[in-house]
């Protein structure tokens, strides 16, 4: 678990944003010079850490990226390594300071050919970064390829070629780095998949850029972090109580009664003072003996939704989750959204997971007209495509990037009015003012059945507990990938509840020293 920072929170720059931060740093008094001399000394002192002695490719391309190469080529030759170094384009295009390290390179500068790559055990990829917006052509699409084909190791300069460094997708074929070394902060596209998965191991290189020009630019794209919301965290008070800390409701299905009670473990262990699981009555037996410390309300079969409105008649039930294990065959489907509509009639915080998303697939706007209180929805990929079938169509999405995630993430949130919890192994939060988190913590592990039934209750037990809805939500899926690290291998769902308070007591910990 990092320590909490107290200073600039972990923004993520877009490729247009870095270059306002670069220019402001000029601005500032940091010359264009000695930002690219320092990147391309970050890179090799990256390199030379990282790897032995061997021989080294350099491919530089056309922009400022190459400039960084051409640094990186003469920090290498300085310490004896064995470099080559390949230009892509014309001294006459270059920047003042790329053109400058270009005839500052000591070494013979030769033409792009994929049969340079015969005695290579190290490329530095410093071809094209990441404000490329289309595929590779030419030239350099055959080094790629080549690159690809020969499982040469790859080091990258800011994102791999063809990675988009705002979005993340690749652009055509792209050769995967082993590591790539980026610059004064992170990209959406180091984050977001395939980008991710592409860029290896991530190094952020400080290069003199002053953390003061972030104040010069509008930003409203974070990596998540407990620096963002550790300060809202409801910790229990001494002088408090149980209705203090709020009471959920949980709607349990008749079928799937596991979902469910996953998500009442959930929103138990995250802190809710109570919960109250609200079961069909056919199923009521069940829940009652496999719960222990939540309550289990009947609802009797001919007037569910009815006896719905009984319960949330007492305004201690402040916040509310449909979905896992609701049902969607059949009557299942119908009684499902009449229970969704009287959650959102009571605008108390709600939580709409699974089920409660797909009964509504038919139409989608009968259920973001409802929405009006605070609410999060936590979709998958497969319940985002059936909730919002218009979303890839939106001339905000560009049409090469339709994996745009963040985008449709905000664009879900500014449609629905609701936070949106895009999940998947770079998870999305987004919030209908534009703001939006992405999630870099989670493991593998979690890609099990039952997962996003717990989540949903860590985030309705901290609704319930008085959080904000972004701010719940951007915690809860932290917490969530803290926990998925700490079991590791051999991860069920039935063990990220019990795992919680470990993750939980080290957080707190860390919070309270961070602040003494």
């Amino acid at each position: 678990m990092e320590h909490i920072r107290k200073q600039y929170p972990p923004f993520l720059l877009t490729a247009n944003e870095m270059g306002k931060a670069d220019q402001a740093a000029v601005v500032a008094g940091v010359p264009a010079m000695d930002l690219m001399a320092a990147a391309g000394k970050a890179v090799a002192d990256a390199v030379v850490e990282r790897w032995s002695e061997r021989p080294t490719l350099v491919l530089c391309g056309p922009g400022n990226n190459g400039g960084d190469g051409f640094v990186v080529a003469q920090h290498l030759r300085s310490m004896d390594w064995p470099v080559r170094l390949a230009f892509l384009g014309s001294v006459d295009g270059l920047s003042t300071e790329a053109a400058h390290f270009y005839r500052a390179w000591q070494g013979d500068i030769e033409p792009f050919s994929t049969d340079l790559l015969d005695q290579t055990k190290l490329v530095i990829d410093a071809m094209f970064g990441a404000g490329l917006a289309r595929p590779l052509e030419g030239n350099a699409r055959d080094m790629v390829d080549a690159m690809i084909t020969r499982n040469i190791t790859v080091c990258a300069i800011d994102v791999p070629s063809g990675v988009d460094g705002t979005t993340g997708a690749a652009l055509g074929k792209v050769a995967p780095a082993e590591l790539t070394v980026t610059f004064f902060r992170k990209k959406p596209g180091h984050l977001l998949f395939p980008g991710r998965g592409l860029c290896g191991h991530l190094v952020v290189a400080d290069i003199g850029i002053p953390e003061s020009v972030l104040d010069e630019l509008t930003l409203q794209t974070w990596e998540n972090r407990p620096e963002l919301w550790c300060q809202y965290y409801p910790w229990p008070r001494l002088d408090g109580h149980k209705y203090h800390r709020g009471h959920a409701v949980v709607y349990g299905g008749e079928t799937m009664t596991g979902a469910s009670r996953l998500t009442a473990r959930g929103a138990m262990r995250v802190g809710a003072g109570l919960v109250t699981l609200a079961a069909p009555i056919k199923a009521w037996a069940v829940y009652a003996t496999a719960l222990t410390g939540v309550m289990v309300a009947k609802l009797e079969v001919s007037q569910e939704s009815e006896d719905f409105d009984v319960l949330l008649l007492d305004p201690r039930h402040n916040a509310i989750v449909v979905g896992p294990g609701a049902g969607l065959a059949g009557f299942e489907r119908i009684r499902t959204r009449k229970i969704v509509l009287k959650a959102l009639a009571t605008g108390r915080a709600t939580v709409l997971d699974a089920d409660a998303l797909s009964a509504f697939s038919d139409d989608p706007q009968i259920l973001f007209d409802a929405i009006n209180g605070p609410c999060v929805m936590t979709p998958h990929d497969g319940e985002f495509a059936r909730l919002f079938p218009e979303i890839n169509k939106s001339p905000e999405i560009n049409k090469s990037h339709l994996d745009d995630k963040l985008t449709r993430a905000r664009l879900a949130a500014k449609q629905s009015g609701a936070v949106v919890v895009l999940k998947g192994a770079d998870t999305v939060i987004a919030s209908p003012d534009g703001r939006a988190i992405i999630n870099s913590n989670a493991p593998a592990d979690l890609a099990t059945g039952g997962s996003g039934d717990v989540l949903a209750g860590f985030i309705v037990g901290l609704l319930a507990q008085g959080m904000a809805p972004f701010d719940a939500a951007s915690a809860a899926v932290w917490m969530h990938g803290e926990v998925g690290n700490e079991i590791g291998s051999g991860l069920i769902a039935e063990d990220l509840p019990d795992h919680l308070p470990k993750v939980l007591s080290a957080f707190k910990a860390q919070y309270f020293s961070s602040h003494q």
